[in-house]
């Protein structure tokens, strides 16, 4: 359960206590967790994505470090690039996708933390993509149906 901040460095390409996930397929590793905000890592392969979703209790935030990302948002398409800072309100239906060539590298962050770190732990290594959706769910991050992703 994460409460204040801990001071000190999580270094690039490490996870915060040494953590790492596969959370179907891609890479998420924690950078820093707080009460009032948790930020991670992702590294997504040409291919990968996250669906569009809801974060009803949570705005988040994407910063590209490296390649480009497509995302719906609010039913939109957008192309975010290296250097750009993605803003998702909390209730904004958001999904994000690497249509690229190239594997792409962002930070992460949402604010409250809530349970989004306690999910991440759940979803390691999970391969069933409808329990996927369930225990998302059950921790305020809830999946639209596929046809959103188009």
């Amino acid at each position: 359960m994460a409460g204040d901040l801990q001071k000190g460095i999580t270094r690039n390409g490490e996870g915060f206590d040494g953590k790492t996930w596969n959370i179907l397929g891609q890479v998420y590793l924690p950078k820093a967790v707080s009460e009032a905000s948790f930020a991670f890592e992702t590294n997504s392969e040409p291919g990968q994505f996250v669906p569009v979703h809801i974060h009803p209790t949570q705005d988040e935030y994407i910063l590209v470090q490296e390649g480009e990302l497509d995302l719906k948002l609010d039913g939109e398409w957008f192309k975010a690039k290296a250097g750009d800072l993605v803003r998702m309100p909390r209730g904004v239906p958001h999904g994000y996708f690497n249509k690229s060539d190239k594997p792409t590298r962002a930070l992460f962050w949402v604010s409250p933390a809530g349970m989004l770190e306690q999910l991440f732990e759940k979803l390691d290594n999970m391969s069933d993509v409808e329990e996927v959706v369930k225990v998302s769910a059950a921790h305020e991050v809830d999946f639209l149906p596929p046809s959103a992703n188009d």
